[in-house]
């Protein structure tokens, strides 16, 4: 699947710079382009792999270069009032190419929060192409501004793209671990799950080709109705070739790569899809509350066993409840591993995001109060309902 990808604000921009640099690595070829914007000049200097001239910097007439803070109703107005600016950057881009459009963006901040939105929705006026987004929860630590904005952020997202691939930081956090280095792990999860996910279709260099090919069509039908997914990916180290002499089952099995153990294959398919759902999730969540899903099973094409995928994709439908799940294999002839991905599309129940909405009212409630206060006035008594209406949308 060949997407156009769009990193805004520093952690947008971050995790796109980490994606081009997991394709590099696994030897991909699924961007099309990449296109990062800020109000911050220094977060776009601190960019790797984005190219120089695809870094786009707005705003600068009103905050100079220097970022917006955690202000994302002024992002979204500067977005809105330089949205022509923001299109440009599609201008040198092989749109044409592009199965999707993939915008990236920490929910919690200010430029990604409220930019990315409305980068959506113009990209939407104009493309045929859906309109992904990949949202980053802030994690419960960092404070109810970041949730309130990211219950603000997250809503608007939902409304103005195809679909939004959530990631929640709290999820994936170490207690004492290096804020640095915390944000490049979880960013090295994200763009792993997200790298295969695009990259499953494509044809190795030995032109090894998958029995049930996982294409651009099948993760569009998966995404489609809109809502918000969540990834789980899992993986199984296969036993050492006997060319060194090392213990093997194909050695025991006469070595050949028609020798694999077919049991074996199934139990480590099997076992690893179940890993997959019931492990960390990019964003937790009640599986039996998705609507649709897909399962790619990657690794040596004598390891993919077709009965055990279509077993994998069968238990996961009964998780999800969904006669709608699909499944496929990814063959990678060099890898050492067997590894499956499950993607939940539409997913209603999430804990964690009923928890950014929780905080993000009790935040608002804080802040009229306090503005009452100011001025000398009683505050209303509002119901949550009211209150939470108005974090509904950034414009």
């Amino acid at each position: 699947m060949k997407v156009l990808c769009f990193g805004v604000g520093q952690a947008g921009g971050n995790v796109l710079d980490a994606l081009l640099r997991y394709e590099q690595r696994t030897n991909a070829d699924y961007v099309v382009d990449a296109v990062a914007y800020n109000t911050a000049s220094t977060d776009l200097r601190g960019l790797d792999l984005v190219p120089e001239e695809n870094r786009i910097l707005f705003g600068a007439d009103e905050v100079s270069g220097h970022g917006v803070g955690a202000d994302n109703e002024l992002a979204a107005e500067l977005a809105e009032r330089d949205s022509q600016q923001l299109l440009r950057g599609t201008d040198g881009s092989p749109t044409s190419t592009a199965d999707a459009f993939l915008i990236f963006a920490g929910l919690g901040g200010g430029t990604g929060s409220g930019a990315a939105p409305v980068l959506a929705k113009h990209l939407q006026r104009i493309y045929e192409q859906p309109i992904y987004g990949v949202g980053i929860l802030p994690a419960a630590d960092e404070g109810a501004l970041y949730s309130r904005n990211a219950a603000r952020s997250l809503k608007t997202f939902v409304d103005v793209t195809d679909h939004v691939f959530a990631f929640d930081n709290g999820a994936w956090a170490h207690t004492g671990e290096d804020v640095a280095a915390a944000h490049d792990s979880m960013n090295e999860e994200l763009v792993r799950r997200l790298g295969i996910l695009f990259a499953s279709g494509e044809v190795s260099e030995s032109g090894t080709v998958g029995e049930s090919v996982v294409d651009s069509s099948e993760i569009i039908n998966t995404l489609r109705g809109g809502g918000i997914s969540t990834i789980g990916y899992a993986a199984s180290e296969l036993p050492e070739s006997d060319d060194d002499g090392g213990f093997s089952i194909k050695g025991l099995l006469g070595g050949g790569s028609s020798s694999v153990d077919e049991l074996d294959s199934i139990n480590r398919i099997t076992t690893q899809t179940r890993k997959a759902v019931l492990g960390r999730l990019t964003l937790p969540c009640d599986v039996d509350s998705a609507s649709r899903g897909l399962v790619v099973v990657s690794g040596p094409p004598e390891w993919l066993n077709r009965k055990a995928i279509e077993r994998s994709r069968t238990w996961v439908e009964e998780q999800t409840a969904s006669m709608e799940v699909r499944g496929g294999d990814y063959p990678l002839p060099e890898s050492d591993h067997v590894g499956v991905l499950v993607l939940l599309g539409d997913v209603s129940r999430s804990d964690r995001v009923a928890e950014v909405r929780s905080t993000a009212v009790e935040a608002e409630r804080d802040r009229r109060d306090r503005e009452a206060n100011d001025a000398g006035a009683d505050s209303e008594d509002d119901s949550e309902a009211v209150v939470d209406d108005r974090l509904d949308t950034l414009f």
